[in-house]
């Protein structure tokens, strides 16, 4: 385990995390502040409440996220296609001869 301090809403927080995984818990930290910052300075709102709308805004854009279909693919153009399809033969052919036994070499006998 080793520390992070990560700075949200004007207050450095240290927490204790997983090695390897610092790098990442200081980038979800700087999503939450930038959440608040977004939100203005609403000083009528304790600092467990500000959190907590930051927490679902972000839950919301998850929610979002996973909710939306899938994006399908370009296709593939069909001249590209027909190229791979190409070299796919020739590929496959290669491997052939590669399986085949040699002959034997009328210049070596």
């Amino acid at each position: 385990m080793t520390n992070v301090t990560l700075a949200i809403g004007g207050r450095a927080l240290t927490i204790s995390v997983a090695a390897g995984e610092e790098a990442h818990i200081e980038m979800l930290g700087r999503m939450i502040d930038d959440r608040l910052r977004r939100m203005g300075n609403h000083t009528t709102n304790s600092e467990a409440r500000m959190l907590l709308f930051a927490a679902l805004m972000l839950a919301d854009e998850l929610h979002d996220s996973h909710s939306r279909p899938p994006v399908a693919a370009s296709p593939v153009p069909p001249e590209l296609f027909a190229r791979m399809a190409s070299l796919a033969v020739r590929v496959e052919n290669l491997a052939l001869k590669l399986g085949e036994p040699l002959e034997p070499d009328a210049a070596t006998s």
